[in-house]
């Protein structure tokens, strides 16, 4: 089944026309290397790499064009690393190598440039048997692979241009096949229905409230209806996000800030807009801590892991754990019908 995507700005058809997409009423979006590029250039974005992303398909530079480097967010001198690592012809992904550093906060920054193995996280989903499973702010593409090792089809979505192109390469690399599309959680590309499964991993944390609620109705939007939402989000009461939260004087965040939400909002607002949802704990004591990642670790963090894993099993047998956990997995299901899902996901986000 052809993945089916829909212009971002009226959800009209796209069709093929040279290296563009364009749509019934005039919108074209580049293809560059195989990805769309379906953002849009008429809103406010919710991260930078989203601009350079439009600026890198339109003008496409001769040199080291596939690593799109100004689309990765990261500095000059990780940019000259990226260069010197493809020109060395490292056996792991350049671009990969170097956003490591970022993908459990500053966790992994020792292991910049240092990349020894692709680390692959364990999905917290069922074995899937050709479901579609969209992952939402995909970055180099680990958790996409994951669910694709895991038997599902994956269609991979990020604003960044080098990220997704890093993802392809890595994929390739390992015969699976996965769709990429440089696009926006907010305005999701995808014909209505198009998911059996949603998925999402650090990433809605970083959005205000008002982008996250936008996110949530289109993850709503784009889900089959009995389809199934797993998103990972940061707890306000959890142990570790009230020390983050003291730091900053309890602000609500801005710009990439962790915006921390309380589990009775979470709940709320996940319900109302995707529908019946359940929180399990993710971790404690960070918001990214994966046992599949312990090799990565220093020594102080794979104390707090076991710690962490220790907690998660204590929590199945003591619910009220669930409440201090820093991170948490929101499971919602889709109804088969939903009525006055608009009005139910505006009055939950507006509280």
């Amino acid at each position: 089944m052809a993945l089916a995507l829909v212009c971002p700005i009226d959800r009209s058809p796209l069709h093929a026309e040279g290296e563009a997409l364009r749509c019934p009423h005039g919108h074209s979006f580049p293809v560059v290397d195989g990805i769309p590029v379906l953002l849009r250039d008429d809103v406010a974005q919710t991260i930078g790499i989203a601009h350079a992303s439009r600026a890198a398909a339109d003008q496409r530079p001769a040199r080291h064009s596939s690593l799109y480097l100004e689309t990765l967010g990261i500095s000059e001198s990780e940019k000259k690393m990226a260069v010197a690592l493809a020109e060395a012809t490292s056996a792991i992904d350049p671009v990969a190598s170097v956003l490591i550093g970022a993908t459990n906060g500053l966790a992994y920054k020792h292991l910049i440039g240092r990349l020894a193995t692709v680390p692959i996280p364990e999905l917290r989903l069922p074995d899937g048997h050709g479901e579609s499973l969209l992952d939402i702010g995909c970055s180099w593409g680990r958790w996409s692979i994951a669910a694709a090792r895991k038997g599902y089809r994956v269609t991979a979505l990020d604003p960044s241009l080098g990220a997704l192109a890093a993802a392809r390469r890595i994929a390739r690399s390992m015969n699976l096949q996965i769709d990429f599309v440089c696009g926006d959680a907010r305005f999701l590309p995808f014909a209505d229905a198009s998911f059996d499964k949603v998925f999402s991993y650090s990433v809605l944390q970083h959005f205000s409230r008002e982008d996250a609620c936008a996110a949530l109705a289109e993850t709503s939007r784009a889900l089959a209806p009995g389809g199934v939402a797993l998103i990972q989000m940061p707890n306000a009461r959890g142990l570790r996000s009230l020390v983050q939260l003291a730091r900053r004087g309890f602000a609500e965040g801005s710009g990439f800030e962790v915006r921390y939400w309380r589990v009775d909002e979470l709940l709320r607002t996940f319900s109302a807009t995707i529908g019946p949802t359940r929180a399990s704990v993710h971790c404690f004591f960070g918001l990214g801590l994966e046992a599949s990642d312990a090799r990565l670790m220093t020594p102080p963090l794979r104390l707090l892991l076991r710690a962490s894993d220790m907690m998660r099993r204590m929590a199945s047998h003591v619910p009220p754990l669930l409440h201090v956990a820093d991170s948490l997995y929101l499971e919602s299901t889709k109804p088969q019908e939903r009525r006055a899902a608009r009005a139910a996901s505006e009055d939950a986000c507006a509280r």
